[in-house]
């Protein structure tokens, strides 16, 4: 029973690390890039992201399973992307106005590393709990809250220290990456299969493109993408447009406008707490009616960050930040669950990943490509001229757009996609029983490390 305590413990503190580089720089980098001169840019950092994610988790993957342990791939590519972190860190220090191009170039090889370090600490953990005779789908959800814990803590540190003011945020979430990479190779070895007998094809998930030809999934899969553009907007430009108060005099001493990153770290912590509201959710509404509520959760999202304000109208940015929790975590569960039940087990994980590339690939980088190039860079004055007033409209106008958008996509789904009838009785008996067990909370996984 102590070494299955201990094992828990370990993979606590393993997500709260690997989401604490997230979190010292993914909500707070526009601040940064907006007060350095590169705030027409900012939409390219994020872009990359999505972009990134589109093969580097694929073609690590492949590696880990076959020729190098998942424990230690997940420490090189911490210990590459903390180097990288730390150049972009020590560059941006280095100069006022740092390069958009040098600066974009060291970016990009720190999170070529990073992305496909969140798979392999899911690999590691499942591996690890196997190894110790748990069931990941009972004890990985409350492992996984640490991460979230481990998110909102770096967000906190950022903005008490300042750092998301300035490059040392880089520096932060590259020290960190150096004691990931230290502390992932001390994980239980994972197995490799030199002769795995898989094609290319299965290996990078293309078999699962044949799910396009059943009009449910096609469907399911097409809205996934349309509503992954909404993912990574607020993560971009919602800190920067909080921020952007300071320079309006009658909101400039505000609490809010002065620690934006603080406050949204309450979209963290949401997030964490919505995921015990699920299976409630599934089993009342039925899967359908959760990805629908989802939707209309990032409608509200943009629309609390339109008419919302850090002086009078600092709640409606505060319930902006709880609903997030509705609108990412009902969508990613959901999604994944109806995944799960709607396919075959032959290509279930292809599938799941058919439905990231989706969502967090192709939606996020499209969406946050087109949000900061043709809405955000059109209707706010990013540059250091940029007349405030004027800007906060543009933001208000900007944040409709967005709202608007979301709207017009949960009301399409609504009336056009239609769940299989089985699959709500599927999930009623299974999944959603397991759900309930998790939710109901786990003691082992939640208190090792109090």
């Amino acid at each position: 029973m102590g070494n299955n305590s201990k094992i828990i413990r370990r993979l606590n503190i393993l997500n709260f690390i690997e989401f604490a580089i997230w979190g010292c720089y993914l909500v707070s980098m526009g601040i940064y890039l907006g007060r350095v001169g590169m705030g027409a840019h900012i939409f390219w950092f994020y872009t990359a992201q999505g972009l990134v994610s589109l093969f580097m988790p694929a073609v690590v993957g492949i590696i880990a399973d076959r020729w190098i342990p998942a424990q230690k791939m997940l420490s090189l590519c911490h210990g590459m992307s903390a180097l990288f972190m730390l150049c972009v860190g020590w560059y941006g220090l280095s100069t006022p106005h740092p390069e958009f191009g040098v600066m974009f170039s060291l970016y990009v090889g720190a999170i070529l590393f990073f992305m496909p370090t969140i798979g392999l600490c899911n690999s590691v953990a499942f591996n690890a709990l196997i190894e110790n005779g748990h069931s990941p789908m009972k004890k990985f959800p409350a492992i996984r809250v640490w991460g979230t814990v481990g998110f909102i803590c770096a967000e906190l540190f950022v903005n008490f220290t300042h750092f998301a003011d300035t490059a040392a945020q880089y520096i932060a979430a590259g020290v960190c990456g150096l004691l990931m990479a230290g502390y992932a190779i001390t994980m239980p070895a994972c197995p490799i299969n030199k002769a795995a007998g898989k094609s290319l094809a299965e290996r990078f998930g293309l078999n699962a493109f044949a799910l396009f030809r059943n009009r449910t999934m096609a469907l399911f899969f097409i809205f996934s993408m349309l509503l992954g553009v909404c993912l990574q907007i607020t993560n971009s430009y919602g800190t920067l447009y909080i921020n952007s108060f300071q320079k309006i005099a009658r909101f400039a001493n505000d609490w809010a406008a002065q620690n934006a990153t603080a406050l949204t770290a309450i979209s963290q912590a949401s997030e964490a707490l919505c995921i015990l509201l699920i299976p409630m959710c599934i089993k009342r509404f039925g899967i359908k009616g959760v990805i629908f509520i989802a939707m209309m959760a990032w409608v509200l999202r943009f629309g609390f960050f339109s008419i919302g304000n850090t002086g009078s109208g600092v709640v409606f940015l505060i319930l902006s930040c709880i609903v997030y929790g509705v609108a990412f975590d009902f969508f990613n569960v959901a999604g994944g669950l109806f995944v799960e039940d709607q396919t075959d087990s032959s290509i279930r994980s292809s599938a799941q990943g058919l439905f990231m590339l989706m969502t967090n690939g192709l939606g996020a980088s499209i969406g946050t490509f087109i949000a900061g190039n043709y809405v955000v860079n059109k209707l706010v004055n990013l540059g250091e001229g940029g007349n405030a007033e004027a800007n906060l409209v543009g933001w208000e106008q900007a944040w409709g757009i967005f709202a608007a958008y979301a709207f017009v996509i949960g009301v399409l789904f609504f009336f056009i996609f239609k769940t299989p009838k089985n699959s709500e009785k599927n999930l009623s008996q299974t999944e959603i029983k397991e759900m309930e067990s998790i939710s109901a909370g786990d003691p082992e996984g939640m208190t090792e490390m109090q």
